[in-house]
């Protein structure tokens, strides 16, 4: 027996399926063709690095055995600066973390009097593209004596990334019902004491979502870098990456295996909170 309304039904889902295979098949095309010619350097003599074949006659992981061994010149400092994107971005991601947490309870949960006015103030330095205040950012840092050190380039990346993080926790925050906070005080529970034992455990999903996108930002940043970091040593593999282009025979193989090596931790990060990161990031966009 067939069911009323059942055939029109599949129709209708088949044709919503074609229509987002439609749009992702290009998509992910559109992603992955990069990352697969980024790929192709890295296993390609120098030789055959501008061959344009689809796979090199001769593949090999010679390239990451120069990186890894940094027999390069510009690869003398590659563990050093690999370092030192990695200790900038965990601590712009632990930082943002702390002040758009502590903001965005203040706002939604304290009510401190002109708080939502601070927050959308903030959100209007979004208006200004960031490379238009790099310079002002520089000469703020040589005010304070801070250029060429690696606590420059965390601040900075911390001030462009808490306006939306402190935005999206605060929506995630306006979700969370007051009754918990009313409750807990009820028990004695101090303001602290909400923050770290209601707030945080019931926010966990946003906070790891703007955790991990601060971390992105910071890790994949070229601009303030090479603006704020100028000492070999200092600097981090973005902009170590950069010095490649300034050969005359630039080593397009090593840079890109380079590049795919530094491209694996967030790609690594993002998979590990994937789940996290669509929901945490829209948590508040719809009122129930």
């Amino acid at each position: 027996m067939k069911l009323p309304g059942l055939s029109e039904f599949s129709w209708r889902d088949v044709a919503t399926e074609a229509r987002l295979l439609l749009i992702g098949i290009p998509v992910f095309l559109w992603t992955m063709i990069p990352i697969y010619h980024m790929f192709l350097f890295a296993i390609s003599p120098k030789e055959d690095a501008f061959s344009g074949k689809l796979w090199p006659d001769h593949p090999t992981l010679h390239n990451f055995g120069i990186v890894f061994k940094q027999q390069h010149y510009f690869l003398r400092d590659f563990y050093v600066q690999f370092w030192n994107s990695t200790v900038i971005a965990a601590s712009v991601g632990v930082l943002t973390l702390v002040v758009a947490t502590a903001a965005a309870f203040s706002i939604s949960r304290l009510r401190v009097p002109g708080g939502r006015i601070v927050m959308n103030l903030a959100l209007f330095t979004y208006f200004i593209p960031a490379a238009f205040l790099a310079v002002p950012m520089y000469r703020t840092m040589g005010n304070y004596g801070l250029l060429n050190n690696h606590w420059s380039l965390i601040l900075a990346m911390v001030t462009i990334a808490s306006p939306y993080a402190i935005w999206v926790l605060k929506q995630a925050s306006d979700k969370l019902p007051v009754e918990l906070d009313e409750a807990a005080v009820m028990d004695g529970a101090t303001t602290l004491q909400i923050f770290r034992l209601v707030y945080v455990p019931l926010m966990m999903p946003s906070l790891v979502a703007i955790g991990t996108y601060a971390v992105l930002l910071a890790w994949n940043e070229y601009l303030y870098a090479f603006l704020l970091l100028s000492n070999d040593r200092e600097i981090t593999l973005p902009v170590a990456l950069g010095n490649f282009l300034a050969a005359d025979d630039s080593p397009w193989e090593l840079l890109m295996t380079t590049g795919f090596i530094y491209a694996l931790p967030p790609a690594a990060v993002y998979y590990a909170f994937r789940r996290y990161m669509v929901g945490g990031l829209t948590a508040g966009a719809v009122k129930s």
